[in-house]
């Protein structure tokens, strides 16, 4: 055979990895489906195939990642967008977080879940078992991965949370496997976040569940919005606990702190400009929040904690108005699925705070994941 020839051939295997690059601009005309409340995704569909825009929330004006959806039943198309291809629905792949492992479970997609990272942080009892009797692969630690493992299991994509000058993925990165960016974390409002659902479901091939249990969460989360604006208390509210040298307040425009605001909580650091977390001194909040109503923590514990817990981990607490007036609520992550649904399910933990801050609405069936410290 002739170099050119083999040269072509190469080149023709290449176009079509189910990971690799696109460079072809597509002539075509696509619907943009309607997103109410997401930033930094865009969803487009075209005839053959679905262009899945991230917007990089560190710099908006670029572009995090461009994802082209092309359905494993349709051959691939000869000119596609630039971008990484991801052949759809996923059958098997490789999932960092408990939260996204959720997500899918709830989308009827859980059989696709061919690998996990970070086993010990996956609280789902489903994940546990299935890994414990070899139906999903163990592939070690996030930030350092079982590389044999993962290459063994041939996975069709990647899902991971991607941070801020991360520096790539490392030898993840070169393996020709489509890396699904989950920067869902970074939207600013809960809502935003629970939307990119519509494009998970477009991966797994459970677009249809997607849509409609998003339907389910945002109508549930304005009706209790609703609800929250009638209520004629307005309590003050703080949150978290010390850690080390700092307390890491939410921002005010950070998902909680807007989270606090659809409850009607009058929040110390509502006016803070953050869309994340803030680090603070203990100083800085008590001076700021130390006579808050209530003050709702989390918190990673064998046993509930107590108000002696909390004194013996930090006398400073005992300062507190909402100490000293017994007016505590705890969430032990150890025992409730607050990480792994709350994400997805706004509507669940605004219900949360909506009791803890009206306690007079006595009709929205009791508190799912805080509790009062005895």
């Amino acid at each position: 055979m002739k170099p050119l020839s083999l040269l072509c051939l190469a080149l023709l295997f290449l176009s079509a990895c189910q990971g690799g690059k696109q460079g072809m601009v597509s002539s075509e005309t696509g619907d943009t489906l309607s997103l109410h409340y997401a930033e930094n995704l865009t969803l487009v569909t075209y005839p053959d195939y679905t262009i899945a825009t991230l917007r990089n929330p560190w710099d908006t004006l670029k572009t995090l990642h461009t994802y082209i959806l092309v359905p494993k039943e349709k051959p691939l198309p000869e000119q596609l967008p630039e971008g990484t291809v991801v052949r759809t629905p996923l059958s098997k792949s490789v999932i960092y977080s408990s939260v996204h492992c959720s997500l899918i479970d709830k989308l009827g997609a859980f059989k696709s879940i061919g690998g996990v990272c970070d086993l010990k942080y996956i609280k789902l009892p489903s994940v546990q078992e299935a890994c414990k009797n070899g139906v999903i692969a163990d592939c070690g630690d996030g930030m350092n991965p079982d590389m044999e493992r993962i290459i063994d299991l041939h996975p069709d994509a990647i899902l991971l949370s991607p941070f801020e000058n991360s520096g790539g993925y490392g030898r993840i990165g070169k393996l020709n496997i489509p890396i699904i960016e989950c920067a869902d974390y970074m939207e600013t409002s809960a809502l935003g976040r629970a939307e990119w659902m519509r494009f998970y479901g477009m991966l797994f091939g459970a677009a249809s569940q997607a849509d409609s249990l998003f339907a389910e969460v945002d109508s549930c989360y304005q009706q209790l919005k609703r609800r929250a604006a009638l209520s004629s208390v307005s309590l003050s509210i703080v949150s978290e606990l010390k850690s080390s040298s700092a307390w890491y307040v939410p921002g005010g425009r950070s998902t909680i702190g807007k989270l606090f605001r659809d409850a009607c909580g009058r929040y110390a650091f509502a006016d803070d400009a953050h869309s994340g977390s803030i680090p603070l001194s203990f100083e800085t909040v008590f001076d700021k929040a130390g006579d808050s109503d209530v003050w709702t923590i989390k918190y990673n514990r064998d046993h509930d904690m107590t108000y002696s817990d909390l004194q013996a981990d930090y006398t400073g607490y005992t300062g507190f108005k909402a100490f000293k007036e017994r007016n505590i609520y705890g969430c032990n992550t150890a025992k409730v699925p607050f990480y792994e649904e709350t994400p997805f399910r706004p509507d669940y933990l605004l219900s949360d705070l909506i009791q803890i801050l009206h306690p007079e609405m006595g009709d929205l069936g009791g508190l799912r994941y805080f509790c009062k410290l005895k």
